[in-house]
């Protein structure tokens, strides 16, 4: 949905700049510190918005080659640990953007039964126990 909603705002830029440009179509001088230039201001506008994205776009591809080198030697040393540990995991990794589910009653039933099974020696013990009494 974020992909789209970008899709949405750059197209709405761009039809920005392209309707400015279109508006600005007197010539203007253009100093290069070498030579003077005169040019149409919408081709002026139309160079600068195309080199302004090539920038964007360039860093944008060093990031995601960044991104997945870091990913890749993530991997390779998760997979080096893991032969070293001899750890094998049981079953595949949720996907991503699922969380584990998790039932909470049967961690509070097992957690119930391991008091369960030792409260009969505590009673025992240290505690009187409500049914000797009765009997």
């Amino acid at each position: 949905m974020k992909m789209q909603w970008s899709l949405i705002a750059a197209l709405i830029f761009a039809l920005l700049i392209a309707v400015f440009a279109v508006i600005n179509v007197d010539p203007v001088q253009v100093n290069f510190m070498f030579s003077t230039v005169s040019v149409p201001l919408i081709l002026l506008i139309l160079s600068c918005a195309l080199i302004g994205g090539l920038v964007v776009g360039a860093f944008g591809i060093y990031r995601q080659y960044r991104l997945q080198r870091q990913i890749k030697q993530l991997r390779t040393q998760l997979q080096q640990i893991q032969e070293a540990t001899g750890y094998e995991p049981n079953h595949a990794a949720p996907s991503a953007g699922t969380a584990p589910v998790v039932d909470d009653r049967s961690v509070e039933w097992n957690s119930l039964e391991s008091q369960e099974s030792e409260q009969p020696l505590l009673q025992d013990t240290a505690m009187p126990n409500k049914n000797r009494g009765e009997q």
